[in-house]
This record gives structure tokens, sequence and C-alpha cells, in this order.
């Protein structure tokens, strides 16, 4: 079973569920009781791979994971962060054969579900079969985003637009607080995402605290102003479909 919430830590799969459709008592519930086998992860290790054919899909339970590919070569593109609450690889309920690897990227905490209880699931309450469809539209749409973002965008609103986003997506699911959030992400990784090399990214990180657009400290990221580091990265959330009152103002 899903692992039960508190009132400190809420369930991040029904907090990241309920960011983008508002869920019933019976649907809470019936999330709970999905079996799932939740599995520590070290950092650095990958939780499924490219050509791989699963029988379960999983949601990060805790930590921060990313979606990438390789090219022939062996460069890394990361296209997307997965954060608590997010399963990125539901797909393979439908798409046998896995086209993107997930690795963690910190430790993390992984609760794996079998396909077959995904679709029985889905079928006692229809509803949130709909929820689940509707969140592969999100991360499509941000898949078309982030290609917009690394095509046409500079090295510095790249990273800015990047920095809103895991902002807005944090808070949705209670890990941000106001402007402050916890990223343990590094320049390396930051650099797979943007296109850039490491180097470039240490520079753009350098030239926003400068700017005084962002304040570091460990993995501690805060944004003295919003309406600024959103203006720097062109950022409009609406891409990311949360409901009206999750968007970070």
């Amino acid at each position: 079973m899903v692992p039960a919430p508190s009132p400190s830590d809420p369930h991040p799969l029904i907090r990241k569920l309920e960011s983008i459709a508002v869920l019933t008592d019976d649907e809470r519930q019936a999330l709970l009781d999905l079996p799932m086998q939740v599995t520590a992860i070290k950092e650095d290790q990958d939780i499924v791979r490219e050509g791989d054919r699963p029988s379960r899909s999983f949601a990060i339970l805790s930590g921060f994971t990313c979606t990438y590919k390789i090219t022939g070569d062996g460069k890394r593109q990361i296209v997307a962060f997965g954060i608590p609450g997010d399963m990125p690889d539901i797909q393979s309920l439908h798409l046998k054969v896995l086209d993107i690897g997930v690795a963690t990227l910190t430790p993390c905490n992984v609760g794996f579900i079998q396909h077959e209880d995904l679709w029985d699931l889905c079928m006692r309450h229809p509803r949130l079969g709909a929820i689940f469809w509707r969140e592969t539209l999100v991360e499509s749409a941000s898949f078309r985003e982030w290609i917009l973002n690394v095509g046409r965008r500079e090295a510095y609103p790249r990273m800015a637009h990047v920095l809103c986003e895991l902002l807005v997506r944090l808070r949705a699911v209670g890990l941000a607080e106001d402007h402050s959030c916890d990223l343990p992400i590094t320049q390396v990784e930051f650099a797979d995402a943007l296109g850039i090399t490491t180097v470039h990214a240490n520079r753009v990180l350098q030239q926003m605290r400068a700017d005084r657009l962002i304040k570091t400290k460990g993995s501690r990221l805060n944004i003295p102003d919003w309406e600024q580091l959103k203006a720097a990265g062109d950022f409009d959330p609406t891409y990311l479909h949360l409901r009206p009152d999750e968007v970070v103002t």
C-alpha cells in the first residue's frame, strides 16, 4: 500500500494529482490502498533504462530524478526533472518499450506499482484514469516548453526559466515556502538540461547571483524578486496546467 500521509508530510502522489485536479475522498483512499513496493535507491542510479519493457511504473516519494536521452556517442540530454509525486514512466502502462531513461539525482524513495494494479485502479475509478491521462498531457506540454527553451532562448533565460518551473512545481506539492526551496541539482545536471557546458552553467548562475535574481546557500535556493526572475526567463506557468490556487504569485 501507499505509505499513509501525515499532517506535516502529505502523501506526494496525492498532493501531485490534487495540484491538477480535485480528488474525492474515495479516490484519495483508492490511491492510498494501491499496492506499492517502496524501494530506496542511491543517487546517480538508473531506475529504468531506454529499451526496458517494464511490467510496473513508479512514483517518486522523495528525492529528485531526471528523465534523459543519450546520443550515440554517449552525451546526455536531460529532458525533465522529477520531483516527489511525479510518475516519470507512467507511459509504460500503454507504451511497452521505454524510449527514455530515468535516473536518481539524489537518494530517492520510489514506489513501484504493477501495471495490472494501475489498470484495475483506472477501471474501478474512471476519473483517476482520466487524471493520469491529464498528467501525461501536462508532461507533453512541459516537453514542448523545454524544446522552445533549449532551442530558442539564450543560456541565461534558459536557466531562469527552469528555475521558475522548478519552484512552481515544488510549491504545488508543498515543497517550497514562498519563493524558497531546496534544489539539490548540480551544475553538471543543469548543463545537461540546458544543452550547455558545465563551465557555462557556472557562469550563468554566478551572473544571476550578481544580478540579485537568486541567492543560494548549499542546496537552498531563494528568489528575492520573483517577478524579475519570471521576466528574465520569459516564464508563463500556463503550460503546467495547475489549478489556479496552486500557481505561485
